[in-house]
């Protein structure tokens, strides 16, 4: 009923904002951490440069396509709206389950991990001798403290957002040019292909390391409701966030291969870009990028743990999940019960993910592990442009989709390649971690047929007008 309807969001994010918050949530751990683990795995300047490209693109694709269903269904929640809109409740329900229990715990712990890499890094203490149980327990206190914090009502406002943003991006340009104008190194080093070790099986570790770094751009399907005139500024906003992400990863990139050989690289556990500002500008280098580092993954860190229990609360809101984790803590006005539910299983896979033989793996696991059940969760999101344009083809649009079916279908094809690589990947090397999460993921749907036995299945909300 009319007079029931939710009060539409105000529409207050500019040009400006809505790039930066794209590139801030997007730009995170993955390209400071994962040059090392790219350079180890593929051993291949030029294969590791495509995939930051090839990548950028499809994840380009993906954003275009969720920005034209964000325009048409702009409500709290972002792919959850989606997902129910195209394939019913029980997707809903089970994109709520992925992120409460896979997708946003295993990237606070990824995110964790590192934190406490660079922790160990600035104390001078090396990940090769700690105890096995270091980073797993560094790690873990950070998720308890920070989640304890978020439970009291901390909040990440809109100028520590852009300060983050800020600092981020400094840090890259700071890398990009000391790495090409002041190192001493060579631009052989790009095509240096020497020990190569590039195949299907290899190539899904890239992969996992690529699309860990480029995920985030899905926040464009969370901001179209608060965009002044999304049918002009959405596809503007999300082309130059893209491209500016995709042009700092690929010059970052390019940075550290003039800077130093990809067999250099590949032995660096320290960090890559720590290593390049030691060796032009001493200790004191080295423990600034590190501070930068340390203020984006905390920052980034600080903000998943805020927001992500928010999906959850938004479904319960909606009747699409149980009850309880749509309660507020009576004092501090949070949604404690999601918060502490991800707080544990966050530190559950911390340590079920742990190596006690190689600590530096942890993060490398956590991420894989989020990113084949995130983006597969992905494929359906994007593949609802295409159901909903069938469904519901009257519905207005404020933004479409350019390059409609091929750039959604870019991305599908893109995707589903990437996520083979990964999995086989894995599987090959005895990890199971893509396996458990997927298996996880899929046992929301008789967990969902159980609740809806107990409970009415709420009225379908219609599409708010545009």
């Amino acid at each position: 009923m009319a007079g029931e309807e939710k009060p539409e969001l105000k529409r207050v994010i500019g040009f400006w904002g809505g790039t930066a918050l794209i590139i801030g949530i997007t730009i995170g751990a993955g390209i400071f951490r994962k040059p090392y683990t790219l350079a180890k795995d593929l051993h291949d300047p030029v294969t590791i440069l495509g995939l930051w490209t090839l990548f950028g693109l499809i994840s380009l694709a993906g954003a275009l396509a969720l920005a034209e269903l964000s325009s048409m269904l702009p409500r709290t929640g972002g792919a959850y709206v989606f997902l129910r809109a195209a394939y019913g409740d029980s997707a809903a329900f089970v994109f709520g389950w992925i992120y409460l229990l896979v997708t946003a715990p295993a990237g606070i712990g990824a995110l964790a991990a590192y934190f406490a890499e660079l922790l160990l890094g600035l104390l001078g203490r090396d990940l090769k001798t700690v105890s096995p149980w270091t980073v797993p327990g560094i790690a873990a206190s950070t998720v308890v403290l920070l989640s304890f914090a978020n439970l009291l009502g901390a909040r990440l406002g809109a100028a520590i957002q852009g300060l983050f943003t800020l600092i981020k991006c400094a840090a890259l340009v700071l890398l990009i040019g000391v790495s090409l104008f002041l190192s001493s190194g060579s631009a052989g080093h790009w095509s240096d292909r020497a020990g190569a070790t590039v195949s299907f099986a290899t190539l899904g570790s890239g992969v996992a390391a690529v699309i860990w770094a480029y995920d985030g751009w899905i926040a464009v399907s969370m901001i179209a409701g608060e965009v002044v005139a999304p049918e002009r500024l959405m596809k503007r906003v999300i082309v130059m966030g893209m491209l500016a992400i995709v042009v700092l990863y690929v010059g970052a990139n390019l940075g550290y291969f003039f800077a130093m050989p990809v067999d250099a690289m590949a032995a660096e556990v320290g960090g890559v870009p720590q290593k390049i500002m030691k060796g032009v500008m001493g200790d004191r280098g080295a423990t600034l990028i590190a501070g930068g580092i340390m203020c984006s993954v905390f920052g980034a860190l600080n903000g998943n743990i805020l927001a992500k229990p928010r999906v959850s609360y938004a479904l319960s809101q909606d009747g699409l999940t149980f009850k309880f984790l749509g309660r507020t803590h009576p004092r501090w006005s949070t949604p404690y019960a999601a918060i502490l539910i991800q707080a544990a299983v966050a530190v559950l896979l911390i340590f079920l993910l742990r190596d006690p033989e190689k600590p530096q793996r942890l993060f490398d696991d956590l991420t894989t592990y989020f990113v084949v059940v995130e983006w597969f969760a992905l494929l359906f999101s994007v593949g609802a442009v295409l159901v909903l344009r069938r469904r519901m083809p009257d519905t207005p649009r404020p933004y479409r989709t350019p390059g409609y079916p091929w750039v959604p279908l870019f991305f599908l094809g893109g995707t589903a390649v990437g996520l083979s690589a990964i999995v086989w990947s894995e599987l090959k090397a005895g990890h199971w971690s893509p396996v458990m999460g997927l298996g996880i993921a899929a046992a929301g749907f008789p967990v969902f047929w159980i609740w809806r036995r107990k409970r009415p299945s709420p009225p379908a909300s219609p599409p708010p007008a545009p």
